[in-house]
């Protein structure tokens, strides 16, 4: 249920800071990607960096979706967490040999690999090991993804995937490679991307890059167009799920493949940005030479995003009245640090000590990246199906 649907009592009886998840509302984003994909025979894999809580990847895996991991950590995790090895795939731009060596031990999918060396160690570990190793080559594609330079992947600069003055060698590794079997190709922009016009840029590019090692007389079996689908921030309950519908349809539409090919997706934010909430507990209000403050009991240590770069998040006061007079607040966290702000100038309802604020579409990137910087708590959470409602 949604986080003002909630009796605030209850909430007012949680320790905080804590991150609220509405389960429905996952379910029912889980429901409508499920539906998108599968009409259209689409594969998707849950990219685990987004959250990584046990019950929202417990829902996730049991609609049948699949793991996109980033760390051998990672990979056990969905191991032990019920995604089956055969659905698992390994990205990242710096996979250590006891990372690789834990992935081949479990025959997952594939490994998305991001440079040429990386093939020859992943071909030399698998020897090793006795095992053949399924790739996919990430390919980097020069896409403009249009959103924050410290989320996009998929330029020249960036450091993801190898680049296209580099893919005739590749080729020519792959050749000598006897404990490699070249499954796919995988590309991803970056992330939070709004406008499709992006996606659909993303697929000439595919088309480009599967054609040219078709014609080299290598068949392509996967095409892994990784995710990216933004969600909306500024609005939360206008648009709680993502239209993947139109995501989906672009692919669908634009992205030329054979009847043997398989399409993958790794979405991440787009599953479950919206469901989840930071409540943080007003600590003090404090009136400055140029603005008023909210000090919250969360931090950047809880909700990392805002002070990494700059993003933004809806502040409410939870049980504000609906005539309350608005003041302008700059809502601050108790960390030592100026970079812990979590929103400048944020028109609120007069807040006092102990009320409760939420921080919304907090579920992704959120609980992931809390740390213990100056010794805090491990963070809390709750989720709507252990509370009840006005």
């Amino acid at each position: 249920m949604n986080i003002h649907q909630i009796d605030s009592q209850q909430l007012n009886n949680k320790q905080t800071p804590f991150y609220y998840y509405d389960l429905q509302l996952l379910n029912e984003t889980i429901a409508s990607v499920k539906r998108a994909a599968d009409r259209r025979g689409f594969h998707v894999h849950y990219a685990l960096k987004a959250n990584f809580n046990k019950r929202i990847v417990k829902h996730i895996q049991s609609a049948g979706f699949g793991a996109d991991c980033v760390s051998g950590n990672e990979v056990q995790f969905a191991i032990d967490n019920g995604f089956p090895a055969s659905q698992i795939t390994f990205a990242g731009a710096g996979k250590s040999d006891a990372e690789i060596r834990t992935a081949l031990q479990h025959k997952i999918f594939a490994f998305n690999v991001e440079s040429i060396q990386e093939l020859e160690v992943i071909n030399e570990l698998a020897g090793e090991s006795g095992v053949t190793a399924h790739v996919s080559l990430r390919i980097n594609p020069n896409v403009d993804a249009h959103t924050h330079h410290y989320i996009t992947t998929g330029l020249d600069e960036n450091k993801f995937g190898v680049p296209n003055s580099e893919l005739e060698q590749a080729a020519a590794v792959l050749r000598n490679c006897a404990h490699i079997q070249l499954l796919g190709l995988h590309f991803h922009v970056g992330s939070q991307i709004t406008d499709m016009n992006v996606f659909k840029s993303l697929c000439v590019k595919v088309n480009e890059w599967k054609n040219w090692f078709e014609e080299r007389g290598t068949q392509i079996k996967v095409l892994n167009v990784g995710g990216g689908l933004g969600v909306d921030y500024h609005q939360p309950d206008e648009q709680p799920i993502a239209d993947f519908e139109a995501y989906f349809e672009v692919f669908d539409k634009f992205l030329e493949r054979e009847s043997y090919q398989e399409v993958h997706f790794e979405l991440g934010r787009a599953l479950v940005a919206q469901c989840g909430t930071l409540v943080s507990r007003v600590l003090y209000t404090k009136s400055g030479v140029k603005t008023n403050f909210l000090v919250l009991d969360a931090g950047m240590t809880e909700l990392m995003r805002p002070a990494l770069y700059q993003a933004y998040h809806k502040i409410e006061k939870i049980g504000a009245l609906p005539d309350s007079t608005p003041i302008n607040y700059d809502v601050v966290g108790p960390i030592c640090e100026s970079s812990d702000c979590f929103g400048k100038n944020v028109s609120l309802p007069s807040a006092q000590r102990g009320d409760l604020i939420a921080i919304r579409t907090a579920g992704a990137y959120g609980e992931v990246m809390a740390s213990g910087y100056n010794l805090r708590n491990e963070i809390r959470y709750v989720y709507s199906d252990e509370i009840g409602h006005s």
